[in-house]
């Protein structure tokens, strides 16, 4: 199993209605649009990621679960690679429910987006709290 972890925080135009994709930016400002950002500053981005770890997540049979801990809340993802991902975005991680892949797509066939998440955890977002976001490949 690979591991990266990133850190980033929420903002009070977090809204998390998204109901295809979730996505994490190194961006640091969130207009009320974006409704599928759940963090913003992020302090990596997908270039960033370790090589072992990208590589890991373009095999066929890569499975990413993701751990979004904020203010002693958590929620778990589970979506999977392709060997087609680019992973070269600088500044956006984007999960998706669909298997749309561009160089914004971090993984595909996702069990949530941001509509998906626990309303109570949204709000801590809200409130500009620090999430963790930790990434495990395993294959």
């Amino acid at each position: 199993m690979l591991v990266e972890k990133i850190k980033a925080v929420g903002h009070r135009n977090v809204t998390a209605r998204h109901k295809t994709t979730l996505e994490i930016t190194k961006e640091d400002h969130l207009t009320p649009r974006g409704d599928c950002i759940i963090g913003i500053s992020a302090d990596r981005s997908l270039p960033e990621l370790s090589r072992g770890f990208r590589e890991a997540l373009k095999s066929r049979k890569a499975r990413l679960e993701i751990i979004l801990s904020c203010s002693n809340l958590t929620e778990k993802i589970t979506a999977y690679g392709d060997p087609n991902l680019t992973l070269r975005h600088p500044t956006d991680m984007v999960i998706r429910k669909s298997s749309f892949i561009c160089e914004r797509t971090l993984a595909i066939k996702a069990n949530k987006a941001a509509i998906d998440l626990n309303r109570e955890f949204v709000k801590k977002l809200r409130e500009g709290k620090e999430v963790e976001i930790e990434l495990r490949v395993i294959d």
